[in-house]
């Protein structure tokens, strides 16, 4: 068996697969409240998927995470939010994730992206070099569970807000 990573865009035929893995990856997690699968549709409906990228194995998608433009509220532009982020279960912590966090930085770094942040596990993103910010919120998250990366050394101020699709919950009719 081919145990390699093959780390590309997402295609057109890819959605639903995208969907059932996403469901599959954060069906056990007890912090999510298991709409990550709309969230990654309606932001593909927006058309606000700046980066969608699939981990293949096998000619099989194992994993996938998506990058979406998020609002500074001191005007900053050029920031991303990373997520969700999906490896199937029996795949995960074998550095499927990993490759799809640090292909998905190098893209957005390619389109000129000033950084990147997002809510996660505070001991699992650090290693990536993100940190918890001085300055910059996502209002009702906890301080050690927002994180920043600055690709230029400059970290907006003030409050950060993620594309609506985050409020999605459901399918859209």
């Amino acid at each position: 068996m081919n145990t390699e990573i093959t780390i590309r865009n997402e295609e057109s035929g890819d959605g639903q697969r995208i969907f059932d893995l996403t469901v599959e990856a954060f069906s056990t997690l007890e912090i999510s409240d298991h709409t990550e699968q709309f969230v990654i549709d309606a932001l593909r409906d927006a058309g606000a998927l700046a980066v969608s990228l699939v981990a293949e194995l096998d000619g099989r998608i194992v994993g996938h995470i998506a990058f979406s433009p998020v609002t500074m509220s001191d005007g900053s532009a050029g920031w991303y939010g990373l997520g969700p982020v999906s490896v199937e279960p029996e795949l995960q912590r074998q550095g499927i994730g990993k490759a799809l966090i640090g292909e998905g930085l190098s893209k957005l770094k390619d389109l000129g992206a000033h950084g990147c942040c997002l809510v996660g596990h505070p001991e699992y993103y650090r290693k990536f070099g993100f940190v918890n910010p001085e300055g910059l919120v996502f209002e009702g998250v906890p301080p050690e569970a927002f994180f920043a990366l600055s690709f230029d050394g400059r970290v907006p101020q003030g409050c950060v807000a993620f594309h609506e699709a985050f409020m999605a919950r459901g399918h859209s009719e």
